[in-house]
């Protein structure tokens, strides 16, 4: 790092979703660091306790939980997801208060909000990250995209983790006709890379997702994966103080791995099965593996990404009550997901922050 340079602090601020926001924004503060930024890491839950992990000697921040919650019948997710709004609406407000006193005291010079609606400065350049310009929830999607759409117009730039053409990974997720902001699409992010390994598992199972669904799956498959015939890792994607492996006979069982570790099990397994989200379809991608899927029921924009993929030949995918652990066979039949490398000058990208 040239110690000469005038070093610029940004504030990144991925939602508390899952895991995928904090991850995919893992190689965007490498790439600040590489460009001689200070990060600042600002989240909570889970995601905050990841990024933690993956850069103990950055500064983190805590914002206030959006508490977002799954029900445990996915045909009841929109209800509950508004049932959820007076809560997110609260942290919203609390957060924009966070922000806007963050950025007096730490010197902040730039904002990164990876689809959190109240990381935002009048003060600074602000730019907002996502995949979703449309926001799929069925019969409503017109309303949430519109909203969505909205809020984006607010910030400088909308960064876009996808190619622009018609080779692409979202679809009309991440595609609008005409958007009446800045958008920039930056290619698909992840933090893994492919690597020629011998192969050590035949099945790599990694859960990830708000609560109840993804502690619901881990339940089915840890009953389905015993009547695999192969060598199996299973993730299951709770983000503990510390690390937990357990060997029950065919199966190897971690409560998280930590991304050096991700890496290296991805690249020795075979196949993998898991969430359609959309950082993991990145990562397979990146790792051009071969896949299926089992969307969060009720989650619109993995159910979205499941068929399109499925459609277009790439993964199968099987809803969650329905699946056996003999659909895995199918998996011969599609070619997986093409390897999209893009090369991004992360300098010209961080313009915005000169």
């Amino acid at each position: 790092m040239d110690l000469n340079t005038n070093n610029k602090t940004i504030l990144i601020a991925p939602l508390n979703w899952g895991l995928g926001h904090a991850t995919r924004c893992i190689p965007i503060i490498k790439a600040l660091q590489d460009n001689n930024y200070i990060p600042i890491i600002a989240s909570d839950g889970i995601a905050l306790e990841l990024l933690r992990k993956e850069f103990p000697y950055l500064k983190t921040l805590e914002l206030p939980s959006y508490e977002i919650e799954y029900s445990k019948n996915g045909k009841n997710f929109k209800w509950k997801l508004l049932q959820n709004c007076p809560k997110m609406i609260e942290a919203i407000w609390a957060e924009k208060k966070l922000v806007k006193k963050w950025v007096k005291k730490y010197s902040i010079d730039g904002v990164l909000s990876d689809n959190r609606l109240g990381v935002f400065s009048k003060k600074v350049p602000s730019v907002f990250i996502t995949h979703q310009l449309n926001v799929m929830t069925g019969n409503t999607t017109w309303i949430t995209s519109m909203l969505h759409q909205h809020i984006i117009k607010k910030y400088a730039e909308c960064w876009i983790p996808d190619l622009e053409g018609t080779s692409n990974l979202t679809g009309k997720l991440g595609h609008i006709k005409k958007a009446d902001f800045v958008t920039k699409y930056i290619g698909p992010l992840s933090r893994l890379h492919k690597r020629e390994t011998a192969k050590k598992y035949d099945l790599m199972v990694i859960l990830s997702g708000p609560e109840p669904q993804r502690g619901m799956l881990e339940e089915k498959l840890k009953t389905e994966v015993c009547k695999y015939n192969g060598n199996v890792v299973f993730i299951k994607g709770i983000v503990e103080k510390d690390q937990i492996k357990e060997q029950i006979d065919h199966v190897t069982y971690y409560n998280f791995m930590n991304t050096r570790q991700l890496e290296q099990t991805f690249n020795e397994s075979d196949t993998v099965l898991c969430r359609s989200g959309y950082t993991t379809v990145m990562d397979l991608a990146k790792l051009n593996k071969k896949a299926f899927f089992i969307p969060t029921p009720g989650q619109y924009e993995q159910e979205y990404l499941a068929k399109k993929l499925k459609k277009e030949g790439l993964v199968p995918y099987a809803d969650q009550n329905d699946f056996k652990i003999e659909n895995l066979e199918e998996i011969k039949l599609y070619k997986g997901l093409p390897q999209l490398d893009t090369a991004l000058n992360w300098k010209t990208l961080f313009q915005i922050f000169e």
